[in-house]
């Protein structure tokens, strides 16, 4: 069962019983039916701002009508690129991380923050791998001292993912795959199942068999392109192309491209931009 943990104020509060059995937060057993509406890509590049694109975030919303309410991942830059875009951070539920490095967890601090001095009332969950916890107050610590202690209005609850283990966000049901990427702590590869269809997000890794059962007939498929050629811990075009044919996915979209990536003739493959969105 994953671990459930709560920042701040919350931190010492023993987790709820049978929290598990809360319709909003619970573990099910994995299903056939597709279940997400309306994908964003807030930020479709690599840590570094490579062609002027912003860091890993994805606004999933099951209303195409309404704001989005879940993000994937949500980098240094995310609160920036969310306000760009016209999307309110204090609509935002729950932030599923796939790893954690600043380019893909490091927006939280700023996200929580936001919150509290633009007085949130709902409380924020995170799912992201062990560890969690202790490197958000870490994050926290380092960029705003004191900052992780401080009393608030909404609580920041924190749960861990576990392999292969769905959990449900709502209407949403997120599974997560482990893969392959060194990041202090396990990384994973990220699928959601929504009311119509299924997204999933490779995060960063390199090349395992797990991405094809992540992407396993899911309508769009967000998968790194990193490099050209391969590259240590990360996926490279050539060893994805080798694949291709592998993948059952209706959609392959390529993120978080490197400036070689970026520089390489992309003609056969889909990219994804800072601001596209899709109606699945």
């Amino acid at each position: 069962m994953p671990r459930v943990a709560w920042l701040a104020q919350t931190a010492s509060r023993t987790p709820i019983p049978g929290w598990d059995s809360n319709p909003a937060f619970r573990t099910v057993a994995p299903q056939g039916d597709d279940r997400v509406v309306r994908v964003t890509v807030v930020g479709s590049g690599d840590a570094f701002g490579s062609g002027g694109r912003f860091q890993t975030c994805i606004a999933l919303s099951v209303d195409p009508a309404a704001a989005p309410t879940v993000l994937m991942d949500c980098g240094a830059t995310s609160l920036t690129a969310l306000r760009q875009q016209q999307i309110d951070p204090n609509a935002i539920d729950t932030v599923l991380i796939s790893h954690l490095h600043g380019d893909h967890f490091g927006g939280l601090p700023f996200l929580v923050l936001d919150g509290q001095f633009r007085r949130r009332l709902h409380d924020l969950t995170v799912v992201g791998p062990p560890g969690t916890l202790a490197r958000l107050e870490q994050a926290m610590e380092t960029l705003f001292p004191g900052s992780s202690g401080v009393q608030r209005r909404f609580a920041v609850r924190v749960i861990e993912h576990a392999d292969r283990r769905p959990l449900e966000v709502g209407p949403l049901r997120v599974t997560p795959y482990e893969v392959r990427h060194a990041s202090g702590a396990p990384a994973y590869a990220l699928r959601v199942d929504g009311p119509q269809a299924s997204v999933a997000y490779s995060g960063d890794t390199e090349w395992t068999e797990a991405l094809l059962d992540v992407a396993d007939g899911v309508a769009l498929f967000l998968c790194e392109g990193y490099s050209p050629r391969q590259v240590r811990w990360h996926l490279d075009l050539s060893t994805l192309a080798g694949y291709r044919e592998r993948f059952t996915c209706r959609r392959l979209v390529l993120t978080h491209l490197s400036p070689a990536a970026l520089a390489t003739d992309l003609t056969g493959w889909h990219v994804a931009h800072d601001g596209w969105n899709l109606d699945l």
